[in-house]
């Protein structure tokens, strides 16, 4: 007689036979659940990678669709004002879709409404503005004339990929969001200092270096608009109405080429190099307005 646990080599050939398929079911259902196990993380593991392509494509769609980001403060007009001592005019920014608000001016109250359209990398806007620089100024500074500039960018073709008309234009909102009243300090730099046509232009930190020229108050708040390019959105819608027009406060249908310069509403077609030309088309548009006898101050022709 024997003690002790079963021998299975005492076992009968039967039951070795249904120990074994015992075993083998022991091990498939071992293998059925690894397997569900493997499958279960796969599907979670693809689940993954499908939610975040989801969320990728929907980034891209959102993104291309959604509507441009405000603009700058004080360019509500889509141009900047600047009166009397150089001081910028003040308004709200205008919101992502919002249409631009004209400015309102009276052409009697002996105060000439001069309005610029221009690329910073077009010549003849270089042309115009250097020659009539400093007697815009003069006018501005006596309170004879205000003077609004439109910042456009048609040009981007000519500066060899580096969207020149793009980022100047993005530099002169950032100036104007930022730091207003060195605006027309500013926007006179960047033609003294005009790069060529079909030239790469001006790089980024040239420009930063004419803000600061120019004496930007908030320099690292500029310095930082114009390397994130803050107002290209706005840049492009602004240059999509004025090329598509009509132009507030003129008959004028649109921007046909730069610089278009508007006085009081009447588009200047004379000699861009000659400022007694200019001065003599402001003189003579201001006096249909007013009474140029007792209207002060009045531009008065160089000479």
């Amino acid at each position: 007689m024997t003690t002790g646990g079963s021998d299975d080599s005492r076992l009968s050939k039967n039951q070795r036979r249904e120990a074994a398929r015992e075993k083998a079911k022991q091990l498939r259902e071992q293998q059925r659940k690894k397997e569900v196990r493997n499958r279960v993380i796969l599907i979670s593991s693809l689940g993954v990678v499908l939610v975040a392509i989801v969320v990728g494509v929907t980034l891209v769609i959102t993104s291309t669709l959604k509507p441009a980001g405000p603009g700058p403060l004080n360019m509500a007009s889509d141009g900047l004002v600047v009166g009397t001592g150089l001081v910028a005019e003040t308004t709200p920014a205008l919101a992502a879709g919002e249409d631009p608000v004209p400015t309102v001016t009276d052409p009697t109250s002996g105060v000439v409404d001069i309005r610029t359209y221009v690329d910073y990398m077009c010549p003849y806007c270089g042309q115009f503005e250097t020659t009539n620089n400093a007697q815009l100024t003069e006018w501005i500074n006596s309170g004879a004339a205000t003077v609004e500039v439109h910042p456009l960018s048609i040009l981007d073709r000519a500066s060899l990929g580096t969207k020149y008309s793009t980022r100047a234009a993005n530099a002169a909102a950032c100036v104007a969001n930022y730091s207003p009243d060195q605006f027309w300090a500013f926007n006179g730099l960047m033609f003294e200092n005009q790069p060529e046509e079909n030239s790469e232009g001006l790089d980024n930190q040239a420009i930063k270096d004419l803000a600061s020229q120019a004496g930007v108050t908030d320099l690292d708040a500029v310095n930082g608009c114009i390397d994130d390019t803050e107002f290209k959105g706005w840049v492009s819608d602004s240059t999509s109405r004025a090329l598509e027009g009509p132009l507030p406060g003129s008959d004028e249908p649109n921007v046909s080429g730069t610089p278009t310069v508007l006085v009081n509403g009447q588009k200047y077609t004379g000699s861009l190099t000659d400022p007694d030309a200019f001065s003599a088309f402001v003189v003579q548009v201001a006096g249909e307005a007013y009474d140029t006898s007792t209207a002060t101050p009045t531009p008065t022709p160089a000479g």
